[in-house]
């Protein structure tokens, strides 16, 4: 009898492991919580969509020297700053560089930005796929020209594009 109990413990608890919610706030949540960015400020969104997984990446990403929270595929991180110009950037670690974004926003509105691998990220994950760290290596010297040195290319979208991609997002933790 003990031992009909102690499976069926057992195996109750395989079971819930494998049944988990949702981690994160979905977007419209968190917009219809926190409300529209405050007077003379403006909001700005960066996601990682959950596109084909050649598409899929992660980076960690700052705004105006304020960091967010590290954005992994199908996620989404946000801040709040004053209208006006802005500084992004994203790395990855272990990448020999940085993406750099500079534009300004008005206040009131919300900006929008996807994140997708940079051709340079492309070379050198295909550089390291057919012969490995060498393969990388020798990529990432090709590329050094590249306009984006960057891991990622982020992407405007218009705010109708962004919010029908983020219904799927959860905000990154």
């Amino acid at each position: 009898m003990k031992r009909r109990t102690f499976v069926g413990l057992a195996l109750s608890l395989l079971v819930s492991g494998c049944v988990t919610g949702r981690e994160g706030t979905e977007f419209a949540v968190v917009s219809q919580k926190i409300g529209a960015p405050r007077s003379g400020h403006s909001r700005i969104v960066i996601m990682s969509l959950k596109d084909s997984w050649l598409d899929r990446t992660n980076c960690d990403a700052k705004v105006d020297g304020i960091a967010l929270n590290r954005l992994l595929p199908g996620t989404y991180a946000y801040v709040d700053r004053p209208a006006g110009p802005h500084h992004l950037t994203a790395t990855q670690i272990l990448f020999p560089g940085e993406t750099v974004l500079d534009f300004n926003t008005e206040p009131g509105k919300t900006y929008f930005f996807s994140i997708k691998p940079s051709e340079r990220s492309r070379a050198m994950q295909g550089g390291a796929i057919m012969f490995g760290l060498v393969g990388a290596g020798v990529m990432a010297a090709a590329s050094a020209g590249a306009d984006n040195k960057g891991p990622v290319d982020l992407v405007p979208l218009q705010e109708s594009q962004a919010r029908t991609a983020m219904a799927e997002l959860l905000q990154a933790e």
